[in-house]
This record gives C-alpha cells, structure tokens and sequence, in this order.
C-alpha cells in the first residue's frame, strides 16, 4: 500500500502529465493511484504500466506519457516485454542531494524528503538536474484566482427583490406572486504579472516565466517583462506547451539580461494598458530585486499611480527570504512606501506563498 507521500508524488505526475499535454482528468488520476496501491510501488515497471494503462487515453498520448515518466521517475521507459531491464522506482533524484542506496530501491519517503528540500532552496543554486525537477513541479501547481463581486446581480433564490421580474409576473398571472428575487455574484479578479528580465535577474527570470505560463493558464492575466524596455508576453505565454512558451517569450523579449529602468517600463505599462483597464481593480504583482538604473523618484511616483487604480500591489523580490535582508537597494526603496506587500520569491515555497497571497486579495 502506498502512504500519503507516495500518492501526493503520483497524483503530482498525473498533474505534470496534464499539463504536458495528455487529458488525464482527476478520476484517471484517482484509477492510476488505486492501481499502484495494489502493486509493488519500488517495481519501477509496474508503476510504469499501470500509469500508461489508466492515464493514456490515446496512442497519440504515448510518447508523451514515456517524456514525462522519465523526467519525473527517472531514467529510460521500460523495454516492451522480452527486453525488458528489471529497474526500481524512484522519484527524479536530485543530484548531489539525492539519497544513496546500495542497488536496491529507494524508497518514495526519500524522494518526497529530496522534493521538500527543493521546495525550499534558493533557485539561483539549483543544478541542472533540479532546475528539471523545479520545471515539473512548477508545472504542477494549481492556482486559484482571486474573486471579486460583480457589479451587476443576477437572478437568484436569495438576495434583494427584483422589482421588475416580479412585477412582470404578476402581470402574466394577473395575481400576486412570489417576489422575484436577485443577487451579486462573484467573478475572477484580473491579475498582471511585472517580471523583471534584467541581467541582476537571471537566476530567477526563467522561474518566474514559467511560474507565470502557469498561472496565465488559470486565471485572467497580463504578464509583461521589464527591463530596459516594457514587452507584453501574454500571447506567448498561453502555449499549452511550456518549453514552447518559453521559446516564444524569449524571441518576443529584446532585453533579456540587459539594465534596468523600472520607473520608465512601469509607465509605458500604465500608459498603453494599465489605465486603460489591465491594472483597474486587479492584483498587481512586480518581480524584482529593485535594482533601478533610471530615476527612483520616477519609479515612485508610478508605483503611486498604480497603487490608485489596483486593488493590490504586491513586489516580489527574491532577496528578501534571504536572512538580514533589507530594502535598501534605490528602486525598492522608492515604491516600498506604496505597496501593500513585499514577498520572497527565491523558492517554490515562497511561490506557493504568492498564490496564497494573490487567491485572498
């Protein structure tokens, strides 16, 4: 039988398996995890053919199911039958700070031990191999946007009385009936995405751009990169594919690891979309170390602006989760007075911390 961390790794594949193209809903998710609770879940092979058995609807679903079992547990597919290599099961190790063993197969209480290590470390000191497994797990998140009230009402069982509906009804009968009734709902709140792609940033810009090809995939988002120029990135980023929206983004963006003017790319942004309705009511998240190369009274005064026209304005910065950290730096310095949070974002963990954030605005 499988324990809670080994189905939170395996429904996690189901998650990076949707999103990497295969339609594996939750109730083939909830067969894949009751089939390898039947099974030997150290047996590499058998956890591979009950997830191609319950996950792949498709022959056309196959080469993608054999990708991401490879990325999440590791190694080659199994050989069909007859050439098999008999392999144990293991959940994507880590590199150096993968677990040891002695040839037999680790167990799915180390792997989750190495993903909650990686959930907490900084991303600038990945190796290749975590910045694989990050990828995976950023593909696997599941955001939830933030709501608002609607500014019309609908009809409803409760609320305040229709007057008009009512009054239609009567005339329709020619009686009295029962009052009409109708109510505010709620809707998806707008959310824009500021990510600095400068070269202080590097480290961080590919996380960050994939953390927002997620999120842009599950709420109303605009997601514009800042640098020495504003770029709008929002059509590359809804790719279904994430090595894809990436690829788009990088050949939209002209100023990857160049300087920094946040005050001037912050205007343009409220100039072209912000007071135009993008930031109007909207969670507004900048990401950035703060670094500022133009005018910090600048950058001041249109965080102010933006302040006036959000419902939100949150500055993720990935230094500040690190230990005597302080907003000294001249851009973070200027905007602090205008924000309503200032968040880490150094680490997966203080990511699911900004959706958090973002879903209770």
């Amino acid at each position: 039988m499988t324990g809670a961390g080994a189905s939170t790794g395996l429904v996690g594949f189901a998650r990076a398996l949707r999103h990497g193209g295969v339609a594996c809903g939750p109730d083939r998710a909830q067969a894949f995890v009751a089939a390898v609770d039947h099974l030997d879940v150290a047996e590499r092979d058998q956890v591979y053919w009950a997830g191609r058995l319950t996950l792949c609807a498709e022959p056309d679903d196959l080469p993608r199911y054999d990708a991401a079992f490879a990325a999440w547990f590791g190694g080659m597919p199994p050989q069909p039958p007859g050439k098999r290599v008999r392999q144990t099961s293991h959940l994507a190790a880590l590199g150096e700070g993968a677990a040891k063993h002695d040839g037999r197969a680790p167990t799915l209480k180390v792997a989750a031990s190495d993903v909650e290590v990686l959930r907490r470390k900084d991303i600038a000191e990945l190796s290749a191999a975590e910045k694989r497994h990050l990828h995976e797990l950023l593909a696997a998140l599941d955001p939830v946007p933030p709501t608002r009230r609607a500014l019309r009402r609908t009809p409803s069982r409760r609320g305040v009385i229709d007057p008009r509906r009512t009054l239609k009804d009567m005339l329709a009968t020619g009686e009295s009936t029962r009052p009409r009734r109708r109510s505010r709902t709620t809707r998806p709140r707008k959310v824009v995405l500021l990510i600095d792609v400068s070269g202080s940033m590097k480290p961080y810009a590919d996380a960050l751009l994939r953390f927002a090809h997620v999120v842009s995939r599950r709420m109303p988002v605009e997601v514009c990169t800042l640098g020495t120029r504003l770029t709008r990135v929002t059509r590359q980023l809804r790719h279904r594919d994430p090595d894809q929206a990436m690829a788009a983004a990088a050949r939209a963006v002209p100023d990857f690891e160049g300087g920094t003017r946040l005050g001037e790319t912050i205007k343009v942004f409220l100039d072209r979309w912000g007071r135009r309705g993008a930031a109007r009511r909207a969670v507004v998240v900048i990401c950035s170390d703060g670094w500022e190369r133009g005018d910090p009274a600048l950058l001041a005064d249109q965080v102010e602006q933006l302040k006036r026209l959000a419902h939100k304005v949150v500055w993720v910065n990935p230094h500040a989760g690190h230990d005597g950290y302080l907003p000294v730096q001249s851009g973070i310095a200027a905007a602090l007075p205008h924000l309503d949070r200032l968040l880490a974002g150094h680490s997966l963990d203080t990511l699911h911390a900004l959706l958090e954030e973002v879903r209770l605005a």
